[in-house]
């Protein structure tokens, strides 16, 4: 999301009262700390994160294969999708430890699951953070930190509905028991309950949000 977009978000969500947009930039560590500084310097102590900032790069051409990615292509999309993650997570895990109480949501992608042509690697990145979450959840849920992954299916973004092939789309629902692609409201819900006090005990999960894919 860029600087006009981000804004624009802020004055969706009621204004600097309820939002702040920040830079936040996956490959820069100091970004990280500069984001969660400035987010705690207006709120306080980080209680809930959201991991759903991601690298996505251009899916390779149909006429390649896996080995035809040079390193300087696929290495950002593996460091960028997990490393930036695993450092936010880091840095806010001690006050929450401290506390006693937190909620980690980790977003990943259907891809890690359903498979998709050219987009090994950044199903790579993604699939670290299901055995993350699941490894982390022992080592924190005795503190009261809870760490998930909610891993959407076809979401019906503004970029989808724009891009989104009839066919793609028809081929999509065909296969979906609901019958229809998940809202980006929907994926929001999900993220929001494990990310709350209703979710009492629910940790080291993957929660599909794909209509029963």
């Amino acid at each position: 999301m860029d600087e006009a977009a981000a804004k624009a978000l802020v004055d969706e969500l009621g204004g600097d009262r309820h939002a702040l947009a920040v830079h936040y930039d996956l490959a820069e560590e100091d970004s990280i700390v500069r984001a969660l500084a400035a987010v705690e310097q207006r709120w306080g102590p980080v209680d809930v994160l959201v991991a759903n900032a991601l690298r996505r790069g251009p899916r390779r051409a149909a006429d390649t294969h896996m080995e035809d990615v040079a390193p300087d292509q696929w290495r950002p999309l593996v460091q960028d999708n997990l490393a930036g993650t695993l450092r936010t997570v880091q840095l806010v895990l001690p006050g929450m430890r401290e506390r006693g109480w937190g909620r980690i949501v980790l977003v990943s992608s259907h891809v890690t699951r359903d498979g998709h042509a050219g987009q090994e690697f950044y199903a790579a990145g993604k699939s670290a953070l299901h055995g993350f979450a699941r490894n982390l959840a022992w080592d924190a849920g005795p503190d009261g930190v809870l760490v998930n992954t909610v891993a959407p299916g076809l979401t019906l973004t503004e970029g989808v509905r724009d891009v989104l092939p009839a066919a793609v789309r028809e081929r999509e629902l065909a296969h979906t028991p609901t019958g229809r692609i998940s809202s980006m409201g929907e994926v929001a819900a999900a993220i929001v309950f494990l990310g709350s006090a209703g979710n009492g005990n629910i940790t080291g999960e993957v929660l599909q949000v794909a209509g029963g894919r």
